[in-house]
């Protein structure tokens, strides 16, 4: 239980950052369009695309690699398949190493 509700509040925490990184990148909003994606569905889609990418890198490195993983591993009472663990897991905290990169290089 506790560990499904971290993860649930790591991916809040997450999509939270891309909200924040989103609104950041495009401040001038372009107001001739009829509809506008907002924030939270604009930090979805980065966080699914971003995993997504991760997936697709992973599997061809490891198809490549000749390593075989197993099909299903256990995380307390979840199955996964652990390439899509581990891509969701690294689309989680990719903006929060991008924030701590961008606080570096202001110092």
């Amino acid at each position: 239980m506790s560990f499904t509700l971290l993860l649930v509040v790591l991916i809040i925490l997450s999509i939270r950052e891309r909200m924040r990184l989103a609104v950041l990148r495009s401040k001038a909003w372009d107001v001739s369009e009829l509809s506008t994606p907002s924030p939270l569905s604009q930090a979805l889609t980065g966080l699914v695309g971003t995993a997504g990418g991760i997936y697709l890198s992973l599997v061809l490195l490891f198809t490549f690699l000749g390593y075989e993983l197993p099909e299903r591993v256990y995380l307390g009472k979840i199955q996964v398949e652990p390439l899509a663990a581990l891509s969701i897991a690294l689309a989680v905290v990719q903006p929060f190493f991008l924030r701590i990169f961008q606080l570096r290089r202001r110092f």
